[in-house]
């Protein structure tokens, strides 16, 4: 199996990414269940790189029931340090507009029933993420999208929400009176679990419609969100190919030291079966 550094999480209209070599497909238990699907590996343009469908192959796993720590722990232990995320979403300023492309820099989580943290049962841990999103490897997608022609916008807060149902007017004008960018369903807690696995995460948003804040205009109706999705799918495929040879070896980001300083909890307190089940997360950090 080759060696793999960057990872994929493919969201809606992304299950698989073409020109993938030497393919092996993974099946992995975690302490936290099975990840959304087998973990395809391979090599995309001589990289190692692990793509995994968030909502599994067939779209059947709803935004609420993503196993979103099983999916982390899974990349962690294939020696995932970089993880490249594909989003849908709204938009809540018109010179978003559909088929643009955002590189989020921000986020407000607005989930209600997610587990958003490996640190339950015996330990607790306190990340930084004043920065949730790595900012070298969200300007290596920047760059890799001017350079394929992408309309795309560098920086902005991403609202997620619990779904699977889409906003009330009510609840989309409420985000963009506090000055939100776009807003989907599946950025958090995902980037929060990436954080505290020590993984630079980084999201490519595909927006695909403008929410329902314009108050004038109908909601866009879904079948013209789909064929919106699948425009950005193309180009976000292109991204990919072309940023994965860009992706840095050596981390000087805070993403790789996330923990350093994080664990307030004394070893001796640890629940032996926490300290066993964390041991890939936080092993170099309790002898």
């Amino acid at each position: 199996m080759p060696q793999v550094r960057t990872a994929v999480i493919g969201g809606s209209g992304l299950y698989h990414i073409p020109g993938i070599e030497d393919i092996e497909e993974v099946s992995i238990d975690t302490p936290f269940g099975k990840p959304s699907d087998s973990i395809i590996v391979g090599k995309l343009e001589g990289v190692g790189i692990a793509f995994l469908p968030r909502h599994g192959r067939g779209h059947h796993i709803s935004p609420a029931e993503i196993p979103q720590r099983a999916n982390i722990y899974a990349l962690k232990s294939l020696g995932v340090e970089h993880i490249i995320a594909v989003n849908a979403c709204g938009s809540f300023k018109e010179e978003l507009k559909p088929g643009d492309l955002v590189i989020p820099d921000q986020f407000i989580d607005r989930t209600k029933g997610r587990v958003s943290t490996f640190f339950t049962d015996g330990i607790v841990g306190h990340i930084l993420l004043n920065e949730p999103f790595c900012p070298v490897l969200s300007r290596v997608l920047f760059d890799t999208s001017r350079e394929v022609g992408a309309s795309v916008h560098q920086g902005g807060t991403f609202v997620t929400m619990e779904g699977p149902a889409f906003s009330t007017r009510a609840e989309s004008l409420l985000h963009k009176s506090w000055g939100a960018d776009i807003i989907g369903m599946t950025a958090a807690p995902e980037a929060k679990l990436a954080r505290e696995a020590e993984i630079c995460y980084a999201s490519i948003a595909g927006v695909t419609d403008y929410d329902c804040w314009q108050e004038d205009d109908d909601p866009t109706p879904i079948d013209v969100i789909v064929a919106t999705l699948q425009q950005n799918t193309d180009t976000i495929r292109e991204i990919i190919k072309r940023a994965i040879i860009r992706v840095p070896e050596e981390r000087n980001c805070a993403c790789a030291i996330a923990l350093r300083t994080a664990i307030v909890t004394s070893p001796d307190a640890i629940p032996p079966e926490t300290r066993k089940k964390l041991d890939l997360i936080i092993g170099k950090y309790i002898s």
